[in-house]
């Protein structure tokens, strides 16, 4: 008789499936910055326990989308220019260390093959699958790092970072999207690396002053 008789392996649980939906509806806008996630309303509307709604909103805690506040409980976060700027300046300090490193040709596959990915997705007009793809370039990016524990490190980013480049689709086009990931990869390629954390710095620059702009402008 083996140890491991009897146990099931699932793909994922109840509360992370309920994760994701509210994952999707705070990106759409449903909730918006600072709306509360009333866990009873929740749990009755959609008729699963509260206590699989709580470990639900725990799992968004963790990825950065809600945060707890004193009498309010749980509520959608709030972007901050502070915010932005900690989180951003992470991801310039990982990228511009990545871009730094000349790339393997396996590596360079990988990052054009993610490109190659994004240009599809802008060619759709889908929001949703260009910032999947766009995270997806910069994981690709980040990987020239042959860190496992940074590769790790990111993606745990990346839910935060999928909440401010939503944000920023409403204000960017398509074409702007490939044009700036275009000239990364071009000074990845040319094997300019001086180039290539310029224009990584430039990329997350913009990103940066462009949330700025859009938060200052919330009313």
């Amino acid at each position: 008789m083996s140890a491991l008789d009897g146990l099931e392996v699932r793909r994922t649980t109840t509360a992370q499936q309920l994760a994701d939906g509210l994952s999707e509806r705070i990106m759409a806008g449903a909730f918006g910055p600072g709306d509360r996630l009333r866990e009873s309303a929740i749990a009755a509307e959609l008729g699963v326990a509260r206590n699989t709604v709580r470990e639900a909103v725990r799992i968004l805690e963790l990825t950065g989308l809600v945060r707890y506040e004193v009498n309010r409980g749980a509520v959608v976060i709030a972007p901050t220019p502070e915010k932005v700027e900690a989180l951003y300046t992470a991801r310039e300090r990982l990228e511009t260390a990545a871009v730094a490193r000349t790339p393997r040709p396996e590596q360079l596959a990988a990052i054009t093959k993610a490109f190659d990915q994004l240009v599809d997705a802008a060619a759709t007009g889908d929001k949703n699958r260009i910032v999947d793809r766009d995270l997806a370039f910069h994981q690709a990016i980040v990987a020239l790092l042959d860190s496992s524990r940074l590769d790790e490190f990111f993606a745990g980013l990346t839910q935060e970072l999928r909440f401010y480049l939503t944000v920023l689709s409403k204000s960017e086009t398509p074409e702007d999207v490939v044009a700036e990931h275009e000239a990364i990869l071009d000074a990845i390629r040319l094997g300019d690396r001086d180039r290539a954390v310029a224009e990584v710095r430039a990329h997350v620059g913009v990103s940066v002053e462009r949330l700025k702009a859009l938060l200052a402008a919330r009313p």
